[in-house]
């Protein structure tokens, strides 16, 4: 596999993960009773975008290390997924 396409991979799954790690450990503004005026009551009260990366690229990582461990090293792809509809050819 080229190298590309692993960065690629990694990036995309990076991206998805990212909207999995931003809601964790957030605390609004109305949370915090502590509204910024002209903000909205559900902005983030203080957003750690360094604690946000990093835990994104740890996740991303290993859910990247599992897919490519499975899939290029074992062979377990879509192909090794069992097909219940029936083919018509």
């Amino acid at each position: 596999m080229p190298i590309f396409s692993i960065f690629a991979i990694y990036f995309i799954i990076w991206w998805l993960t990212l909207f999995i790690v931003l809601p964790i450990g957030l605390r609004t503004q109305a949370e915090e009773n502590e509204i910024v005026p002209g903000s909205v009551e559900s902005a983030p009260a203080r957003f750690r975008p360094l604690r946000v990366f990093l835990m994104t690229s740890v996740l991303a990582a290993v859910i990247h290390v599992a897919w490519y461990v499975l899939s290029v090293r074992f062979g377990y792809g879509l192909d090794a997924i069992p097909q219940f509809a029936p083919k018509f050819y």
